[in-house]
């Protein structure tokens, strides 16, 4: 059986959600994005009979028949846990927020998830349909600051959202993806790798059950829970109406700090962020922007990573860091033939982990290995 850190009462307010998918979809989507978050903060029984009041007390009847052994067994079913607001690991980010769920499921790190403080994280988001810039920033952005410590926190969507979890898992770093659907399922499902590097090495959650589908309502719902773990929500790319940016008037409500990624005023991908900006927003330029605003200016200096090394490039690089200083030398220090350790040279060198001298031999530059390369 899996660890059970919630209680029943709020995993029946999992599994009464997933039920009222239907007629949630009805009611909170007459007005995009705002309807969800204000409907979840309403009791279980008052939601029912604003939603679903033909069929509400059904509703409530069916979930209340089920005991902690029938909510072990389904969680166990899914290879998924859950935690909830009664239980003192529940996400202190999530305590203060109105409307927080009532229960997490989820898989992968629940350690990571009870340990999560809000000025330890920051929330990327912006367009599914992003540009090579967008894309370009978000990844580079996440991989910093996941260097540099941070939580990056998403939502597996196209786009920024990808980008920012590839970023962090390429720093070696951690990363949580929050979902529309259930835990036990990617969506999109062209996403199912990357989600399923992240149940390994990160997070997956949901406030909705195993097996549930994804519904319009729930991604600004789930939404709501991106903007309050963390310290920060930052904006890469959004149009003028996006998702993005109801995460980032809910996490100005919450009182978290609000960051945007100028972009070119004639791009539509931009409007959203440089609408951002215009009202107030920090400017994001890179990540020290993002560290000096959650932590304070110069607290936390970033450290530059490069891409992903292996085979002849990490053990080169491995040479060079102990001390040999050419080609030659290094190929008899890691037992290569020296044409491999002179090309693994020259690729590091584009790369910009070494620095070619006058005299020919090579040095160490500050630009750092992520933690996953290997030997």
């Amino acid at each position: 059986m899996p660890e059970l850190s919630a209680c029943v009462g709020c995993l029946r307010r999992s599994w009464l959600l997933s039920l009222l998918g239907p007629y949630l979809e009805k009611t909170a989507t007459g007005k995009p994005g705002r309807h969800s978050p204000e409907l979840l903060r309403l009791s279980s029984e008052d939601l029912v009979e604003v939603v679903a009041p033909a069929v509400g007390k059904k509703l409530i009847g069916e979930v209340e028949a089920h005991g902690e052994r029938w909510f072990a067994e389904r969680l166990d079913e899914a290879e998924c846990w859950a935690i909830c607001r009664h239980d003192d690991r529940y996400p202190p980010g999530l305590r203060d927020a109105a409307d927080a769920p009532w229960a997490l499921l989820g898989r992968g790190g629940l350690a990571l998830l009870e340990a999560i403080e809000p000025q330890a994280a920051v929330t990327i988001v912006g367009s599914r349909r992003a540009s090579s810039y967008g894309r370009e920033v978000a990844r580079d952005l996440a991989r910093e600051l996941a260097t540099a410590g941070l939580v990056v926190v998403s939502g597996l969507a196209f786009g920024v959202d990808a980008c920012a979890h590839r970023g962090a898992l390429d720093a070696g770093g951690k990363t949580i993806a929050v979902l529309g659907c259930g835990p036990d399922t990617s969506y999109p499902a062209a996403h199912r790798g990357l989600w399923r590097a992240i149940s390994e090495t990160g997070a997956v959650i949901s406030e909705l059950p195993p097996g549930s589908t994804p519904w319009r309502w729930s991604f600004p719902a789930r939404n709501r829970v991106m903007a309050a773990l963390a310290g920060m929500t930052v904006v890469v790319e959004a149009a003028a109406r996006s998702g993005s940016l109801i995460t980032a008037d809910l996490a100005v409500e919450l009182g978290r700090d609000l960051g945007a990624v100028p972009g070119p005023v004639t791009s539509p991908a931009s409007a959203g962020p440089n609408e951002l900006l215009a009202g107030g927003a920090c400017v994001v330029r890179g990540p020290q922007d993002v560290l000096d605003a959650m932590l304070g200016v110069g607290v936390r200096p970033v450290q530059r990573i490069g891409p992903r090394l292996d085979g002849d490039l990490a053990i080169v690089l491995g040479a060079i860091e102990a001390g040999e200083t050419n080609a030659d030398s290094a190929a008899l220090a890691v037992d290569l033939p020296p044409p491999r350790a002179s090309a693994a040279l020259a690729r590091l060198e584009l790369l910009g982990y070494v620095a070619a001298t006058p005299v020919g031999t090579f040095t160490r530059t500050l630009l750092a290995a992520p933690a996953t390369s290997v030997a």
